[in-house]
C-alpha cells in the first residue's frame, strides 16, 4: 500500500510540474511576442509602415469557385458583340477563394440578394471601380493595391495606393457627417491594444467586390485592427445595415507589412485611364477599334 501512495505521489508531482512547465512556457512565448510588437512612444503597437492584404477577396469575399468573367459591353474604343461572352480567356476569369467572411455567407434580405445578384451579371457596367471610382470601406483594404498608415500620438491617417484614396481617422468626434461620401467619416479609439475606427455617412454606390455585393447609405462599419507580430495585422471589420442586412455580420483577414528596404507608396491615378470609357462618346468623331489601340 505504501508502495501504491509512493509511486502516486511521485506521479502527482511529475504531473504539477509538467503543467507548471507547459504553463510557463506559454506564458513566456505570449510575453515574447508581445514585447516583439513595436510600440511608440506611448506605448501603443506601432501600425506605421505599408500594409497589403493577399488573397481573393478582392473578387468576391464570400466562398467562391473559379469562375469565368463576362466581357464587357461594347464601348467607343474596344467593339464586342452586344450579348456579353466570355471573352477574356484566363486573364479575365477569377480565382476561386475561402472568403473572408465569417460564417461563409453575407446575410442579405431576400430583395437585397436578388439586387446582388442583378449586380453580378451586369459586373462590367456596374462596378464602380471600373469608371476608377474610389473603393469605399471596407473594399480599399483588400484591393490589390497597398497602404499607408501614418500614426501618431494624436492622429490615424492612411492612404491608399488606388485611386489616391484618404482617409483621416478622427480621433475626436467631430459629430455627424455632413455629406454622405465614398470613404465616409471615420472616428477611432483605442481598446487596449487594438485601434477600433467606427464609419458612417456612406454613400450607397460602393461595393464590397466585383461579385456585386452591396449596402445602402445606412451602413456602418466598424474596423477592428489588431497587431499579431511586427509585420502582421489581423483586420476585422462589421458591417451593420438594416435596409440591406438581416444582422450585422463581420469579415476578417490578415495584413501584411511590406519589408523590403525600398518600399513605398505608388501611383494608381486612373482617372486618365477611363477618360474614353465615359466620355468617349462625346466625340464628335468616336475612336475607331483601330484607334484605339
Amino acid at each position: 500500500m505504501s508502495n501504491f501512495i509512493f509511486r502516486l505521489v511521485k506521479t502527482l508531482r511529475q504531473t504539477t510540474f509538467s503543467i507548471l512547465a507547459c504553463t510557463a512556457v506559454a506564458v513566456m512565448s505570449a510575453d515574447a511576442q508581445t514585447a516583439e510588437i513595436p510600440r511608440t512612444q506611448d506605448g501603443r503597437p506601432d501600425m506605421n509602415g505599408i500594409w497589403q492584404a493577399l488573397g481573393n477577396a478582392h473578387w468576391d469575399i464570400e466562398p467562391h469557385a473559379a469562375r469565368a468573367a463576362l466581357q464587357m459591353q461594347p464601348g467607343p474604343v474596344v467593339p464586342v458583340p452586344a450579348k456579353p461572352v466570355l471573352a477574356f480567356g484566363a486573364v479575365g476569369s477569377v480565382p476561386s477563394g475561402v472568403g473572408v467572411v465569417v460564417g461563409g455567407e453575407i446575410p442579405y434580405l431576400p430583395e437585397a440578394r436578388a439586387k446582388k445578384i442583378e449586380n453580378q451579371e451586369n459586373w462590367s457596367e456596374r462596378d464602380p471601380e471600373i469608371k476608377c471610382y474610389l473603393p469605399g470601406v471596407p473594399r480599399a483594404t483588400y484591393m490589390p493595391f497597398p497602404f499607408q498608415i501614418f500614426q501618431s500620438s494624436s492622429h490615424f491617417f492612411i492612404a491608399y495606393e488606388y485611386a489616391g484614396a484618404l482617409r483621416n481617422i478622427y480621433m475626436e468626434d467631430p459629430g455627424p457627417a455632413q455629406v454622405d461620401s465614398w470613404m465616409g467619416q471615420s472616428v477611432g479609439h483605442w481598446e487596449g491594444d487594438t485601434f477600433v475606427a467606427e464609419g458612417s455617412g456612406f454613400n450607397d454606390q460602393t461595393w464590397f467586390d466585383r461579385a456585386g455585393n452591396h449596402h445602402s447609405a445606412s451602413m456602418t462599419v466598424v474596423e477592428r485592427y489588431t497587431m499579431t507580430s511586427p509585420d502582421h495585422i489581423l483586420y476585422e471589420a462589421t458591417i451593420e445595415d438594416p435596409e440591406t442586412f438581416s444582422r450585422p455580420w463581420m469579415i476578417r483577414m490578415p495584413l501584411y507589412r511590406h519589408i523590403n528596404e525600398d518600399a513605398r507608396l505608388g501611383q494608381f491615378k486612373c482617372v486618365e485611364f477611363v477618360e474614353e470609357l465615359m466620355y468617349g462618346h462625346l466625340r464628335k468623331n468616336p475612336i475607331g477599334p483601330e484607334e484605339g489601340r
